[in-house]
């Protein structure tokens, strides 16, 4: 006998890029997976959230957790390469952006309304986004 979905919601997502799938109050779980725009090689921005912290737990794969360091500008580039199943907290107002290997699925939970009206992207330069290529060889051995 199946189970309702008014005690039980399952949900999965298995194509490429970044889904919601469970909204609730003032919180939403998604999935992200590999998708071309996260290689590295094509990150030409950093985003960052004016409102809300965004957490990350490495499911499958490989995950660069890149951070930017400053307000007006991105001053400093840091890399966490994560672990699967730790839970990483990008606080509020930070810049950050990620690359997953091609098998990668990452969990994400947020707030609900994160998007565009409550966050800024901000542009990388050619030598910052040299950095994350050299952030990724030196963590990755590519």
């Amino acid at each position: 006998m199946a189970i309702s979905e008014n005690l039980l919601e399952i949900r999965e997502y298995n194509e490429i890029g970044y889904r919601p799938l469970v909204d609730y109050g003032a919180w939403r779980v998604a999935v992200l997976n590999y998708i071309d725009e996260l290689d590295v090689q094509a990150i030409a921005a950093m985003e960052r959230h004016e409102e809300t912290d965004e957490v990350f737990v490495l499911l499958a794969g490989r995950c660069i957790l890149y951070l930017g360091q400053g307000q007006a500008a991105v001053e400093a580039i840091y890399a966490q390469d994560l672990e699967p199943f730790k839970v990483y907290n990008v606080k509020r107002g930070v810049w950050h952006t990620h690359t997953l290997s091609s098998e990668a699925r990452v969990l994400v939970v947020e707030n609900r309304d994160t998007g565009s009206t409550n966050s800024v992207s901000i542009a990388l330069n050619a030598a910052q986004r040299g950095q994350l290529m050299q952030l990724r060889d030196e963590l990755w051995g590519n």
